[in-house]
Order: C-alpha cells, then structure tokens, then sequence
C-alpha cells in the first residue's frame, strides 16, 4: 500500500480504504445503495485531518478553536477590530452566556479587552489588542500552511471545482443559519 502526504492510503489499484468499505458494504447489503458513502466517507475523513491540523496550529500559538473562532471574528471585522457581544455570538454561534465565559478569558490572557460602547450607555465593545492580533495573524498563517499541504495533491483548478461542488452542496445548510441573520462561522 502506499501512502502520500499523510493521505489515505491505497493500495495498487489506486483504492482507498473508502473503496474498501464500500465494497465490503456492497457484499453483506447488495439491497442497499451505499453510493453516498463513496462521498461522505471521504469529507468525514478529510474533516478529521483537517480537525487535527486546526488544533495543532491553534495549539502551536497557544490557542483553542473557540478562543481562535472569537479572535478571528474580531481580526476579520476590520479596523478598530471590535465587536459587541452579540455580534460575537451571531459570528460564533455559541449563546451569550458561553460567549461572556470566553470574553473572560480572553480578557485575563490579554488578547481582548473590554471597552464602553459609545452607542449604547449600558453595552461593552470586545476590542481585540495587539497581542491577540499578533497571536491570531501567526494562527492563521500557520493554519493556511497546514492546509496548503493537505490540498497539495490538487491542482488550482481542481481546488475551485472542489470548492465549486463543496459549495454547492454545502448551501441548503448553510442558508437556514443565513436566514436568521447568523452566519456560519467561519475562518
């Protein structure tokens, strides 16, 4: 069997454990069509890769996911890179409480601070500071290396089709959280 770039491997066929599965699936349920698994198989074991991958460069930078999430939503919303709480928690998708809990925390280890919202007598601003928008910047630089090798065995064309037929499998799910004003959270 050989195995590439921490790939599945595969055997001299050029199958893969998934090929594997489904064959062996195909033989004990011939009345079932496991057609999806030649699929979803695959995106659950390349979401698994891509978790690890995610964690390890977080970590690498002293970050979890969720601290990374809340860093990266500030960075991305531009100058000044403040948001209020509730916009932290649309961005996020976590509730107000877990978000005050995380905002604590990220307040203590000085990557965010808290600032009277001019607005709103009664509302905070999250502003993030210069630690944490040199922690979250070397993050996402690390992360983006990471998943340039595990996207190193595609081509730039065959990237966008991927990303093409990703993203049209992914907006029926996408959009009910589009629709209530909450967004997926993202990179």
């Amino acid at each position: 069997m050989e195995t590439t770039g921490g790939r599945l491997p595969r055997d001299a066929g050029g199958r893969d454990e998934v090929d594997r599965i489904v064959e062996a699936w195909r033989r004990e349920r011939p009345d079932l069509d496991v057609s999806p698994l030649q699929v979803l198989s695959r995106v659950s074991r390349l979401a698994r890769h891509l978790d690890l991958a995610r964690r390890a460069a977080f970590a690498e930078h002293g970050l979890e996911v969720w601290s990374f999430d809340v860093l990266s939503a500030l960075r991305r919303s531009g100058a000044p890179h403040q948001l209020t709480p509730g916009q932290l928690v649309t961005s996020t998708l976590v509730t107000s409480g877990t978000m005050t809990n995380r905002v604590d925390r990220l307040v203590a280890a000085g990557l965010v601070e808290r600032h009277p919202d001019p607005a709103d007598r009664r509302g905070v601003l999250v502003r993030l500071t210069t630690a944490g928008a040199s922690r979250v910047d070397a993050a996402m630089a690390d992360l983006l290396s990471r998943e340039r090798r595990l996207l190193a065995g595609l081509g730039e064309q065959e990237q966008a089709r991927l990303a093409d037929v990703l993203r049209s499998l992914s907006s029926g799910f996408d959009a009910p959280a589009a629709g209530r004003g909450a967004p997926p959270p993202e990179l």
